[in-house]
């Protein structure tokens, strides 16, 4: 049996072929080489696109049928759901910025009260608003 070189980060993600951290159970799909240099080389070209990644290079056989053969210690837990993906697929809470919480609370407020719901009173000075208007024509 023959040896080759995988990428994995900080998460035991495994890197596939098309540039995405998976979980590595699908054996097929994963990158791998035969030659430590070129897994170096891939790894900076990654870590430069996302300089958050610790990424390392993980060395394993080759089954009988050219598939790498994996440790369970080196393959993320299952349904473990931190991965680098959904955390750039954006569910935001509003704290990070969603607005559209702040606008629901805004509608639900009523007209005549502060953000911090203290009643405003309102001064009606009709003679004010009237000379004023006059004065803008």
């Amino acid at each position: 049996m023959s040896t080759i070189f995988l990428l994995q980060n900080q998460h035991k993600h495994l890197l596939n072929k098309q540039g995405e951290w998976v979980d590595g159970r699908e054996a097929n799909t994963l990158f791998r080489t035969p030659h430590r240099d070129e897994a170096l080389n891939q790894m900076i070209e990654v870590n430069a696109r996302d300089y958050t990644l610790r990424i390392k290079i993980l060395e394993c056989s080759l089954s009988d049928r050219g598939l790498p053969l994996l440790k369970d210690e080196d393959l993320p837990p299952l349904g473990d759901p931190s991965t680098a993906l959904e955390a750039e697929a954006g569910q935001l809470s509003p704290e990070e910025g969603d607005s559209s919480a702040t606008i629901e609370a805004a509608e639900n407020q009523p007209a005549d009260t502060t953000p911090d719901a203290t009643p405003v009173e309102f001064e009606a000075d009709d003679e004010a608003d009237k000379t004023e208007a006059a004065s803008l024509f």
